[in-house]
């Protein structure tokens, strides 16, 4: 094999990869991080919880249908960071109010 050849299972795994939707793996990983720091802030939680919905629903809509995160199924992992992006609003209304959540389960 020379220098300017290809090896000949390079074509037929560039052809897998172009039949598969996009799996936005690392969004999902990002949103998760960004939970384990909510300390740090919900705002952070927030946007990566809603990059990686967004590119959820769309790769999901690309006839994604198993995704290489842990909860494997798409629908469940739309469902995971559609949860998180409802609990950094909570924590940001909260923050914003200057509430914590024992004053809103006393009310």
């Amino acid at each position: 094999m020379t220098a300017n050849t290809t090896p000949p299972w390079h074509e037929e795994i560039a052809a897998m990869r172009k039949d598969e939707p996009f799996d936005p793996l690392r969004l999902c990983i990002y949103a998760t991080v960004a939970l384990l720091g909510w300390l740090a802030g919900p705002f952070a939680l927030l946007v990566f919880a809603a990059f990686g919905l967004a590119a959820y629903i769309r790769a999901r809509r690309a006839g994604l249908l198993r995704s290489k995160c842990y909860l494997r199924d798409t629908r469940l992992v739309i469902g995971y960071l559609a949860a998180l992006a409802i609990a950094a609003i909570v924590g940001i209304v909260l923050f914003f109010t200057d509430t914590t959540l024992l004053d809103v389960f006393r009310s």
